[in-house]
This record gives structure tokens, sequence and C-alpha cells, in this order.
């Protein structure tokens, strides 16, 4: 057994040191051959390291392509233009200068494809430095263009290397979110964020209409992943962290100007969204809309369309589009028709229990805080919710009451619901409507709140409580309901349990003296030790 733990420490260290021998004849070999082009052909060995089945042999090889390439076009010892085949040039009456820039283009352009290659496929370490590198390409080739064009009248920009990372971080066949979060911290360079989104809308048109508009669950997750990374600058002089700075006419550069960062954002965004989602995806873009996409585009009425058929879907999807709808009704003046009526529809007994409750009570407060509402309207809600909290649980009825509360606080008029005394004693029919969709028939204003007289007698001491306030004239002040929304059933359980203060029980008025003594000798008049 021993000898067994020596062979493996031995062999460990072995491999150890082989691989920093190999690191340091790569180091070598890069320093040879940017010495002397006699020894060119070294290059060859640096990119079989690429091949290499050890992840640190393979972080060795794209550290030293990485110095070799880069010192390379800092040179401009890599061939510029359309580049031949090696076929060609030998062929072709091209100078031993030519050649040997094109013979290390084409390594150059084997290098990408390789890293490429471990971008997808990688090790987390592999794929970092892979990326890494092939973002330190981009920069270079920023600056030294290897395009031969006059750079007075074009803008000098990697738009081919890039566009290669972003289609292969886009799997359709594997989960690249870890990569993708990697390639966050270059998307906050604005040229390398204003073209990516170009890129993403291309690929996007591109892969969903070979497919048809097919769900492509893997391929659209990439693509939700890598979108909801980018936010787009409020200020157009925050726009000052460019990876390549134009000589010439940067403000004149379409990267270099706010307005069409949005548009870009926009075009993005709605290329995306006119394909058919899976649901789950869908509960994710209507969760972040209304505050990472509608205020970075252009045109945010543009969304319209979209925010209108989510909202007529129903169930959580319907919950979710309302954060969106209430941006565009109160920023962008959108009128919708129905909308009361559709809201009025959303309350049903499951609202109580999705994770979305919170947020659906603080936008249902705010669309009836208007004083101009119909009374039948504001009676029509409070009916609901009062019937609705017969079923439901103490967390929910917390939120409830005080919503109904507040509802009769801004409408004096539906105090009717309140007081409206029966003509004797026997039980009335309840003449509202339950499933009536049309607030306007459920005839609410002929009814009464007496459910929240039957909570009176709930088996939950704060909710009995809660209802015993319709008792009393109620304050004009508005009870805050944030402060409960969020409130579940362990925080109440939690709250019972650790309250400090424990109140004195009496048990007994006056103080026994004896086995059958005190408390008025009422023991020793009906019975006796003997």
């Amino acid at each position: 057994m021993a000898s067994t733990k020596k062979r493996n420490v031995s062999s460990a260290k072995t491999t150890e040191r082989s691989i920093k021998i190999a690191k340091l004849d790569l180091d070598s070999k890069v320093d040879d051959i940017l010495e002397s082009r006699k020894h060119a052909n070294d290059v060859f060995d640096i990119l079989e390291g690429l091949q290499s089945e050890r992840e640190k042999s393979v972080i060795s090889a794209v550290n030293a392509c990485s110095r070799l390439f880069c010192s390379l076009l800092e040179r401009k010892e890599l061939f510029m233009g359309k580049l031949p085949g090696e076929d060609e040039v030998l062929s072709g009456g091209y100078s031993a200068e030519e050649k040997y820039q094109i013979f290390m283009r084409h390594r150059y352009n084997s290098s990408v494809e390789m890293l490429l290659e471990h971008l997808s496929l990688g090790h987390p370490e592999v794929y970092e430095s892979a990326l890494c590198c092939l973002m330190k390409f981009a920069a270079a080739e920023g600056q030294h263009p290897l395009e031969d064009l006059d750079w007075t009248e074009h803008y000098s920009f990697p738009r081919h290397l890039i566009q290669a990372v972003v289609d292969r971080l886009l799997s359709k066949t594997r989960d690249n979110s870890l990569q993708i979060s990697r390639f966050q911290e270059f998307l906050e360079m604005e040229d390398i964020r204003y073209y990516a989104m170009s890129f993403i809308r291309e690929s996007v048109g591109r892969v969903m209409d070979k497919n048809k508009g097919a769900g492509m669950l893997l391929y659209q997750r990439n693509v939700f992943t890598i979108m909801s990374n980018i936010s787009v600058p409020s200020q157009e002089s925050e726009l000052t962290n460019f990876m390549v700075k134009q000589e010439a006419k940067h403000e004149d550069w379409k990267a270099a100007k706010l307005l069409e960062h949005k548009r870009a954002f926009e075009r993005m965004w709605l290329g995306f969204l006119k394909y058919k989602l899976p649901n789950s995806m869908y509960k994710k873009v209507l969760v972040i809309l209304h505050d990472s996409i509608l205020p970075h585009m252009s045109k945010p009425t543009l969304m319209i369309d979209f925010l209108t058929a989510a909202y007529e879907v129903g169930g959580a999807i319907s919950l979710l589009a309302l954060n969106g709808l209430f941006v565009l009704i109160h920023q962008h003046n959108l009128d919708y028709p129905d909308f009361y009526r559709k809201l009025y529809n959303l309350l049903e007994p499951s609202v109580f229990y999705v994770k979305y409750r919170a947020r659906f009570f603080h936008l249902t407060n705010i669309f009836l805080s208007s004083s101009h509402l119909p009374v039948y309207l504001v009676a029509a809600f409070a009916k609901r919710l009062a019937r609705l909290a017969l079923t439901v649980p103490p967390t929910a009825l917390l939120i409830v009451l005080p919503f109904l509360y507040n509802l009769i606080r801004r409408h004096p008029s539906c105090r009717v619901l309140i007081h409206r005394p029966s003509a004797g004693d026997e039980p009335l029919e309840d003449p509202y409507l339950m499933d009536e969709e049309d607030p306007a028939q459920c005839r609410a204003l002929e009814s009464s709140l007496w459910e929240i007289k039957t909570l009176q007698k709930h088996y939950h001491p704060d909710v009995a409580k809660a209802a015993m306030l319709i008792n009393t004239p109620l304050s004009e002040k508005e009870d805050d309901i944030d402060a409960v929304l969020e409130i579940t059933t362990f925080e109440m359980m939690e709250r019972d349990l650790n309250q400090t203060q424990i109140k004195s029980v009496p048990l007994e008025f006056e103080t026994a003296t004896q086995l059958l003594k005190g408390g008025g000798d009422v023991l020793g008049q009906n019975f006796s030790l003997d």
C-alpha cells in the first residue's frame, strides 16, 4: 500500500514537472519565432499544444498563442486583405515577405478556430483562457486591422471575430451560461456591446427561421442569458469605455451614439420575442421587462402587442404582464380597452398562492388608487376580494383586509357595502354574481361585505382583530399594505412563538393556605379528609 502511494506521488510530481518543462519550451519557441523567421515552423508545436488532452498544457499553449499572435499583429507581420490559399501561394508570384505573412495568417486563423472549439467544449479554466485570448486578439485586430481598407473612410472593428465568439456562445446543443457570464465583462465595453446586439439579432433570425420558428430550448436559453446581461447606459456621456478607439470620426461612429445603442437593443429584443417561447422563458422575460428592457428601448410602445398578448394568456403570465403594462399606461399613455375587466377576472383563488402575489397586489393597489374610477367598479373589486377571503390562508387575509379598507377610504360611496340594514331577521340571498366576468354586471353594489363580519370569528387572532376594525369608523389615513405583502406563514409562526411579553393569568382570587381552605371554603363545605 505504501509503495502504491509513493508511486502515485512520484507520478504526480513527474506530470507537474513535465508540464512546467513544456510551458518553458513553448515560451522559448515563441521567443525564437519572434526573434528569427527561420523558426517559423515552431508555430506548429504551439498549435499542437492546443489539441492536448491535459488542461494545463492547453492553457500554456493558449497563453503562448496570445503572446505570439498579438506581437505579430502589432508588428504588422500578418497578411492584410483577402487571404489567398496556401496552394495558391506556391504557384503565385509572392515575395518572401508576403509568403511569411500569409503563412502566419493561416496559422493565426487555425489558432482562432481551435480557441473557439475550446470556448464551447473546454473545462472552465480552459474556456476562460480561450475567451480572454480571443478578446485580446479582437483588441489587437481593432488597433491593427487585417482588412485592407481606407480607414479614414471606414471604422475599424473586428466584426468577424466578435461574431464568431457570439455565435459559438449561442450553442444549440449545450448550456453555455457559465461562458456567457464570463463574457459579460466584455459586454461592458460600448463597441463590443453594440456589435454583439446586432450579431445576436442576426443569429436569432437565421437559426429560428431555419427551424421554422420551432422551439429550441437550449439555444433560446443561451440567447436569453446573454441578452439579459446587456444593459444600455442612460446618458450619452457614459459611453466612454471602448475596446477600439477610432482615430478619425469617432463621434460619428454608430457605436458611440446612445440612440443607436437603444435601437440595436430594441431590434434585438423584438427579434427574439417574435418567435414562440417556452412558458418558463415567457415568465423570465416578463419579470425583467419593466426595469431591464423597456427603459433601454428607443420606442417602448413597440412592446404593446407583446404585452397585451401576454395579458390575455391568463394565469401567472398575465400577472407578470401587469408590470410592463403599468409602465406603458402611466408613462406612454397606452389606452387599453377592458383593462379593468381583465384585471377583475385575474382575481381568482390561485392568485393568493403564486410567488408573484406581492407584485400583483402592489400593482393592483396602484391601479385602483385613482379617485375617478366609477363606484360600481371599485365595489366589484371589493366584493370579489371579500368573497375570496373566505377561503384564503391567514397570510393572504392580512393583505386583503387592509386592501379592502383602503378601497373604502378612497371611495366613500362604497360605504353602502358596510351599512346595509336587512329587512328582517330572515337570511337573505346575496345578489352578487361571483361567476359574472363583467364587473358592471356583477351587482356588487346591491350586496354587502358580510364576509368581513364572518372573518371576525376566524381562528387566527390577527385576522379576527383586523376584521373587527370594520365595526369602528375607519381612519382617514390609509393602511400601508407594502409592509404585509411579503409576509409568510413561517414568519407569522415565528412571531407568535418568540413573543417575550407573557401576560400573567389569574388562577385564584384568594390565596389558599391549606389543602381544603381558601376560595370561600367551598371545598371544605363539600369534602373532608376523613
